[in-house]
């Protein structure tokens, strides 16, 4: 990735030739109106900018960059290790002599490098990662040696040094700074009563809202009051869709549920969007689909992902192929479970005989704060690839990084079955 690149890119959620984009001045205001609806389909996608990159692969060097979204300060929190440097500008509580004799506490703003210690904590809701070390660049407010937390934020730029960048860091920093593995998914997971607000994006799923209404039942007497809390419901949720779905950004949103709930939703938000002119649902009617799950709790997120026409819409992301490798696992360990296997030690027997044709490990396991059994995971990664394996990297923010995790956070589908693997202890 070049130095200054844009963090903007745009992806399509249907074919459009990229002439056809160009509108020209002399159009009639007809031609250019319709163009407007057209441009709408577009979905802008975003990706950590890389301001500056002087690294040397497998050896030191540093990348100055600015997480442009929350997933953005995921990879970071991926890519920061101890005894990594972070530099960025922070503010300090600094004491002062008074001239009246006493003192005063003001806080300064200041640049300062820190030799990690910790990566203390990444909170996804207010989009902060947090970095604990000391600090090693000299300055008059702060010694050399003291400890200081650093705050690392959206649009706020730090630079990221290392004495060794691994192939696993440097695969993480370019799928940081691809925009086209971004996912940008919206997904409204109800039933009767609840309903919960969720955005997909490359390395993680945030849940925005959660809406829950007391619906009586629909019989007998009940029924006006069952109608009147329904359509309560329904107006909370068509709130919420407005506040966090964003069709300038998504490419697509889901509406999923079992029964006809979706159905009857989908129902109310369009005759409201007519009814309201509410141009953002009005306008994007076509990106707006209906998916079958069980439930609408937020495990049955891996339906909605796993579903024809929404994964037709996200193939080419990084959420939509740890889905279906997911997938394949599990149908090749129920039907050929010689050929699948999971579990650190299984999978490390495979690696030596040269059968893992796909591995599938979690980020979590790279955060090891032991750096020799870090080095382990990026052994066996190397190895896989270069004995013509593949490796998938699952998001433990992803439900389906959620669900290898279960199974302790790695796993491979074989080139051959190794029927003996089940004799060796885990």
């Amino acid at each position: 990735m070049q130095a200054k690149e844009s963090a903007t890119s745009v992806s399509f959620a249907c074919s459009i030739p990229i002439s056809d984009l160009c509108i020209n001045r002399k159009r009639s205001l007809k031609e250019r109106k319709e163009k407007k609806v057209w441009c709408c389909i577009l979905a802008v996608s975003t990706a950590m900018r890389i301001v500056r990159r002087d690294l040397v692969p497998n050896g030191p060097g540093s990348v100055k960059m600015v997480a442009v979204d929350p997933d953005d300060l995921w990879f970071a929190y991926n890519l920061i290790a101890p005894g990594d440097s972070v530099m960025a500008v922070t503010v300090r509580k600094v004491v002062r002599e008074a001239a009246h004799g006493g003192r005063d506490a003001e806080r300064v703003k200041l640049k300062l490098e820190i030799k990690v210690e910790e990566v203390a904590d990444y909170d996804k809701e207010g989009s902060i990662l947090r970095v604990r070390g000391k600090n090693i660049l000299e300055n008059e407010h702060v010694k050399i040696g003291a400890f200081h937390t650093l705050e690392l934020e959206m649009q706020r730029p730090f630079v990221l040094r290392k004495d060794v960048w691994d192939s696993l860091a440097l695969e993480v920093l370019q799928q940081a700074s691809d925009p086209g593995a971004s996912a940008d998914l919206a997904v409204v997971l109800m039933q009767e009563g609840l309903a919960h607000i969720l955005l997909v994006g490359r390395s993680m799923t945030v849940t925005r809202s959660r809406i829950e209404t007391s619906i009586p039942r629909k019989h007998g007497p009940a029924i006006a009051g069952y109608e009147k809390a329904l359509d309560k419901f329904f107006e909370n949720v068509l709130q919420a869709f407005l506040k966090h779905i964003d069709f300038n950004i998504i490419r697509c949103a889901v509406i999923a549920s079992p029964g006809f709930t979706k159905d009857q939703f989908h129902r109310h938000l369009f005759l409201e969007a007519e009814r309201r002119q509410l141009r953002p649902i009005i306008e994007n009617k076509s990106r707006i689909i209906l998916v079958h799950t069980t439930s609408g709790y937020k495990h049955s997120l891996r339906e909605v992902l796993d579903a024809p026409n929404v994964m037709n819409l996200i193939k080419d992301t990084k959420a939509a192929q740890e889905v279906r490798v997911m997938k394949d696992f599990y149908n090749m360990l129920s039907n050929d479970p010689s050929r699948a296997c999971y579990g650190m030690k299984h999978v490390e027997v495979a690696n030596e005989r040269l059968a893992v044709q796909t591995l599938l490990i979690t980020d979590d396991l790279f955060r090891n704060s032991d750096i020799t059994t870090r080095q382990k995971f990026v052994k066996l990664v190397n190895s896989v690839k270069d004995s013509g394996g593949s490796v998938h990297i699952f998001s433990s923010m992803h439900v389906s990084g959620e669900q290898l995790a279960q199974i302790s956070g790695i796993a491979a589908i074989l080139r051959f079955p190794l029927p003996d693997l089940e004799d060796i202890e885990m």
